[in-house]
Formats: C-alpha cells, sequence, structure tokens
C-alpha cells in the first residue's frame, strides 16, 4: 500500500488550514511508521491488537499529542474540531484495519459525547479513565432489532424506575466493541414517544447482562446485548428522565460527517494502489495505463472522491462555525460511503483477479465497506433528511 495519498490535498483554490495539514503530516508518518509495519504481522482478517502491543501503540500515539482529540479541552482532550477530527480519521483508515480499527485503536482517549453532559461525578467515575488510557473506549447502544434507523419510535429497550434503581428488560443489537468495553451508555424507554428515551451508564459485569457476537459479512463482528432484568443505579443516569435524545443529537450527526472520513481515507488508498498497479502491468503489448477503458475508470474515481471529500471538509467546516449541520452530515455522510464502495469495486477490476486475493487488503476492504452504507443510518435514510429539507 502507498505511504501517502497522491491527491487528498488538491482541492482546488481551497485548502486546509496550516495547523491541519501540520496535524495530517503527523498522523501520515506515524500510520507509515508505527502502524502499518505492525499490521503486516497480523493475519489479514485480525481485528485488533494483543493488549500489551496496544497498551504500547497507544503510548507511542500519546507522545505526539494524538490522544482524546475529540475530547473537549476542558474535559481534559485535545478539543479537535471536527474538520481536524475528519482530518484525522481519513489518514487513520488507511490501514488494513481502517474501517472498524483505524490506526489499530492507537488514537483512544474518547468517551461517547454525551458523557460531556454528564454530572462532575459521574465523569469522573466513567469517563476521566477513558481520557486517561486506563480504561478501554466506551460502546453506545441506541440500535435496536425493531428498527436502528428510526430509534425514537423503534426502541423498545424498557427502563423501569424501581426504588433507586432502574430494571431494564430488552435487547440491544449491532453494537460495536460492546464486549470489550469497560461500560456503556444505553438509551432505553423510559415513557412514551420521543421524550420517552432515557440515558444510562452500564458497568461490563452486572448481572442480567450478556453478549452475542453477529456474525456478518465483515471482518469484524457486532454484538447483541442482552438485558434481563438488569440493575442500574439511579445516578447512572445521564441527564433528566426523558432527555436522551435531547443530549445525544449534536454528536449523532457530528458523528455522520466523522464517519464519512474513514471510507474516504480507504478508498484514496485504493485508488493510489490501481494507479500504480496500472503503470506496472503490462497486457496486451502495453501497459494497462495506457488504455483508455482503464484511464477512465481511474479518472472517474479520482472525481467523485475529490467532490466527497470536499463535501466532508464543507460538512465539517460548518459544523465548527456552529451551523446546523444536519442536511451537511447526511449528505457527507450518504456521499462519502457510496463513492468509497463505488471507487473500491473500480480498483478491484482494475486488479483483475489479484483484487480478490488475500495477499491484497482490497477484498478486506470491499467487505468492511459495504457494511459502512448501513452504519450510522443507511443511504436511504440520509435521502430522507435531505428530502425533508428540500420540501420542507
Amino acid at each position: 500500500m502507498g505511504a501517502t495519498s497522491g491527491t487528498a490535498e488538491q482541492t482546488g483554490a481551497w485548502e486546509l488550514p496550516a495547523e491541519l495539514r501540520l496535524l495530517r503530516d503527523t498522523v501520515r508518518a506515524f500510520m507509515d511508521g508505527e502502524v502499518r509495519p505492525l499490521e503486516e504481522t497480523l493475519p489479514h482478517d485480525a481485528v485488533g491488537l494483543a493488549r500489551p502491543e496496544l497498551t504500547a501503540l497507544q503510548k507511542k500515539a500519546r507522545d505526539l499529542g494524538l490522544w482524546a482529540l475529540q475530547t473537549p479541552a476542558e474535559f481534559g482532550g485535545a478539543g479537535l474540531g471536527v474538520l481536524g477530527q475528519v482530518v484525522v480519521a481519513e489518514e487513520a483508515a488507511k490501514c488494513r484495519m481502517g474501517a472498524f480499527f483505524p490506526a489499530l485503536g492507537a488514537f483512544g482517549g474518547n468517551p461517547p459525547g454525551v458523557m460531556f453532559h454528564a454530572t462532575p461525578e459521574q465523569f469522573a467515575r466513567f469517563a476521566r479513565p477513558v481520557v486517561d488510557g486506563t480504561a478501554s473506549k466506551a460502546y453506545t447502544a441506541i440500535s435496536e432489532a425493531s428498527g436502528g434507523s428510526d430509534p425514537a419510535r423503534a426502541i423498545r429497550l424498557r427502563a423501569v424506575r424501581e426504588g433507586d434503581h432502574y430494571v431494564l428488560d430488552g435487547t440491544k443489537t449491532w453494537i460495536s466493541h460492546a464486549a470489550d468495553a469497560d461500560w456503556g451508555v444505553v438509551y432505553a424507554r423510559t415513557g412514551p414517544g420521543r421524550d420517552g428515551i432515557s440515558c444510562f451508564v452500564v458497568e461490563r459485569g452486572t448481572p442480567g447482562l450478556s453478549f452475542r457476537p453477529i456474525p456478518v459479512m465483515a471482518s469484524f463482528a457486532p454484538y447483541e446485548v442482552h438485558f434481563d432484568g438488569v440493575r442500574v443505579p439511579a445516578d447512572h443516569r445521564i441527564g433528566s428522565e426523558g432527555q436522551g435524545f435531547a443530549l445525544v443529537g449534536e454528536f449523532l450527526v457530528h458523528g455522520r460527517i466523522l464517519y464519512a472520513a474513514g471510507p474516504i481515507g480507504i478508498a484514496q488508498t485504493a485508488l493510489d494502489m490501481a494507479v500504480r498497479w496500472a503503470k506496472d502491468r503490462e497486457v496486451f503489448g502495453g501497459r494497462l495505463a495506457d488504455k483508455q477503458g482503464i484511464q477512465w475508470m481511474l479518472v472517474d474515481c479520482e472525481i467523485e472522491l475529490r467532490a466527497a471529500r470536499l463535501l466532508m471538509y464543507q460538512a465539517a467546516w460548518n459544523a465548527d462555525l456552529g451551523k446546523n449541520v444536519k442536511v451537511d452530515a447526511s449528505i457527507s455522510k450518504m456521499t462519502g460511503t457510496e463513492t468509497a464502495c463505488r471507487v473500491l469495486d473500480r480498483c478491484i477490476q482494475v486488479h483483475g483477479a489479484l483484487g480478490m486475493a488475500t495477499e491484497l487488503p482490497l477484498e478486506r476492504w470491499f467487505r468492511d465497506l459495504r457494511v459502512k452504507r448501513l452504519g450510522e443510518g443507511a443511504t436511504e435514510v440520509q435521502r430522507v433528511v435531505v428530502a425533508r429539507s428540500l420540501f420542507g
């Protein structure tokens, strides 16, 4: 794989601010020097590092200041804006595990965003160890089998108040990293409608809590999380009862912008690989790169990736300006993931049979990126958001 992107910074008259170009170059050097060499020692479908190796890699990242980047400065993090976050996320995805383990998990320290609305006591108990690096990243559990794309109506996990506890019964599904985390933020129904959703911290090992991996086409399996009479102290509730969605809304929207960055980074790396292969591959008495059909395939990849990247940058820029970016985020997420899948498909085609071999990361990326078209709201959901804006 190429160490750098040949075209990521070629964005016409507009370019990243100098400090973000420096940050991008720092992440790129870390990926080249630390992440990819380590990843080459792992099996093709590996899903993370052993704890000692991960701890050592995270220490190197922290020494470079690449830690808790999404966490506001007042909570002990780097306080990086949304634009800076997508710049890091794009570069961090440029490895074989990048779809689900960007930079192999080196850049940690970010608790779920809703924890920035927690009480000081709650933050100190649960989120501070994540920021400090002494606890693993926590999971967020919203989706259920009854409908992950419309959680306000679909949530059926019940949380019933009994004295100084809530009792949770039901199931969450498609929850990433659930079984590996020390705790999770769980959204449960405490009343009717959108204003009947509350948010709770549930600790690993709580009686009645169990996990089941869900095998999917990607290399990484999400989990079903089962709650069978799980008793959660009332002081584990974040915010007021029924305030769950009001607290998390901004983070869900910004998360869609960030979600686009990984697929774009992977697709850019695949394009760089395809260009090099086309230059080197001899077919029918000449280079593959001299065939107009191949040229046009890769030109389409270049154009679409530039457009997707700029839409993502625009959404992130507007988010940092404090604007309402709900529509921008949906456009960014939809365009980024759909474009990445098209680009990757063409790059596999250019590589021919080798593109399907596990010798290259392309086939793994193909499986992983297909999942990304569904995560954080499927493409069709993003279209609904944009349509509502168009038609009021």
